[in-house]
């Protein structure tokens, strides 16, 4: 393949966050402190929003939810996230992006944690995915993130490791893409030859115009 195609998940091609919307269906659930969690959950949203938030804070406390446990027990809570939240978030625009770039080399590049991902990378047909790691320990979610979070600067640092894997690197690749909603996926979007704003904030859409990028408005208004 002589093009890979980078796709941001949340917000991006998904009318929605993902991460946010687990955070919620778990407190809605009883699984956590359906209040104190709530509360927590959209400190960290507004931080993620404005730019400032600690990604390694962030996973640790979204990651409460599935510590102990193991694929198999949170199996069916997954499905029901995924039936109730993700499919709601799933619009045929998205789908047709991703339609356009199938014989290209693509892959889902997110700072939501595998655990949440893994499936909806799945749903949308894309067999790679670089997501934050979670640590297994015996078959069991310790709670705690492991390697580079896939999270503004670290974006690039995983893409490159998972190329380099491949034995190739994002300059070999005669055109890349990358399409994301946020300010944080700026040291990305920068790196490769087509990026493309998709539902932008207003600091990446400004960003986008000054530098004559692409905007995309896959979410009727925008974010």
């Amino acid at each position: 393949m002589n093009s890979i195609a980078l796709f941001d998940l949340d917000y991006t091609l998904l009318n929605g966050d993902s991460d946010h919307a687990w955070g919620a269906f778990v407190a809605e659930e009883g699984i956590v402190d359906g209040d104190n969690h709530r509360r927590q959950n959209d400190v960290f949203w507004a931080e993620y929003k404005a730019g400032t938030l600690d990604i390694n804070a962030y996973l640790r406390f979204s990651l409460q939810s599935i510590a102990g446990k193991t694929d198999e027990a949170l199996a069916s809570l997954h499905q029901q996230f995924m039936r109730t939240k993700i499919e709601p978030m799933i619009s045929d625009a998205a789908v047709a992006l991703i339609e356009k770039h199938r014989n290209d080399l693509c892959v889902i590049v997110t700072a939501t944690n595998a655990f949440v991902t893994r499936p909806i990378a799945a749903r949308f047909g894309i067999e790679h995915l670089i997501a934050c790691d979670v640590e297994v320990i015996d078959g069991r979610y310790t709670g705690n993130p492991i390697g580079v979070p896939s999270f503004r600067e670290g974006k690039v640092t995983r893409v490159e490791q998972w190329l380099s894997t491949l034995g190739r690197s994002l300059e070999d690749f005669e055109a890349s893409w990358f399409y994301s909603d946020s300010l944080n996926d700026l040291p990305l979007l920068r790196r490769v030859s087509h990026p493309v704003a998709v539902n932008p904030d207003a600091t990446l859409r400004q960003v986008a115009m000054d530098r004559g990028w692409p905007i995309l408005d896959l979410i009727a208004g925008g974010k």
